[in-house]
């Protein structure tokens, strides 16, 4: 287990998520703890989750707020449970602290 959000891999930057559809707007909302201590990432989406719509609006959420383009952001568990797992494609080392550094513009990271 990491105690960090955001984990390099070799393939990128992994991010866990706790997704709320069905929510009042789409946003990145902040960072909590989940049952075993995992930093998690809270989002909500407008969309139902119904036929993948609520994940598809997350990569878009994510994508327009990060600034990454929506075939970097791949969904790599959790396909129909709150809890997600993200996989950012790219240089693992740039793509971090491109990362780190925009969810601190956002205010999610202190």
């Amino acid at each position: 287990m990491s105690d960090r959000l955001l984990i390099r891999v070799a393939e990128g930057v992994r991010l866990h998520i706790r997704l709320t559809p069905k929510a009042a707007a789409d946003k990145l909302d902040r960072i909590d703890r989940d049952a075993e201590g995992q930093p998690r990432l809270r989002a909500t989406v407008t969309a139902i989750p119904e036929n993948g719509k609520a994940n598809a609006a997350l990569i878009k959420l994510l994508s327009k707020k990060l600034r990454l383009p929506k075939s970097a952001i791949r969904l790599i568990a959790g396909d129909q449970n709150r809890n997600k797992t993200i996989l950012f494609e790219g240089v693992p080392d740039e793509l971090f602290d491109a990362l780190d550094a925009k969810l601190r513009e956002l205010g999610l990271m202190g």
